[in-house]
């Protein structure tokens, strides 16, 4: 795949905030672009296809892995696919826009290697595990079996922040996004 452009890389363990501090930063700069990342999860509360992921079923997401559709990809859980569609880049770059991700913390790490000094990789760091797992129980998304299931993938999953070029602890929300908008800023500007 033709590497086009700049891209912006978030990734975290699931409820350390990612995804509301991507969302402030769509706000923030407008040359961004969302990559609608691919699953097989079924949706969950009022999200949309193809505004919040594309939904696919896992036959449909094995037979895009077999096409070599997918830039990266990972069965986060069994029968729980997510990854990255190349088509969504294309699209992105082919509108003069730079790539923002949210990604599962494997597929973040895959993303920088594969992009190297192309992208900025942040990872998003909950102020601790007990922080974390508060977060998704408030969420209310979850069974207590797949809460358990995230809360055990977190602690090996902080493992890998040493692979994203910034580390961002989110005890404050609000400190958090203007920090990782001040990295954005710098790395749009180089």
């Amino acid at each position: 795949m033709k590497k086009a452009g700049k891209c912006i890389i978030f990734s975290a363990p699931s409820g350390a905030g990612k995804t509301t501090i991507v969302r402030y930063l769509l706000g923030e700069f407008p040359e961004l672009s969302f990559s609608i990342s691919a699953t097989s999860r079924p949706i969950r509360g009022k999200e949309e296809e193809g505004k919040d992921y594309y939904f696919l079923t896992a036959a449909q997401f094995e037979e895009k892995i077999k096409k070599d559709e997918l830039l990266e990809w990972e069965e986060v859980y069994p029968g729980r696919f997510y990854g990255t569609l190349k088509s969504e880049l294309e699209r992105i770059w082919s509108q003069g826009q730079t790539v923002i991700f949210d990604v599962d913390v494997v597929g973040g790490a895959k993303l920088k290697t594969y992009f190297g000094d192309q992208a900025l990789a942040i990872f998003v760091q909950p102020p601790s595990i007990k922080e974390l797992e508060n977060r998704l129980r408030k969420r209310s998304t979850e069974s207590e079996h797949s809460l358990r299931q995230r809360v055990g993938k977190a602690a090996e999953e902080l493992t890998y922040a040493g692979e994203f070029d910034k580390v961002l602890v989110n005890d404050n929300l609000k400190t958090a996004c203007h920090e990782a908008r001040d990295w954005v800023r710098e790395f749009l500007s180089a």
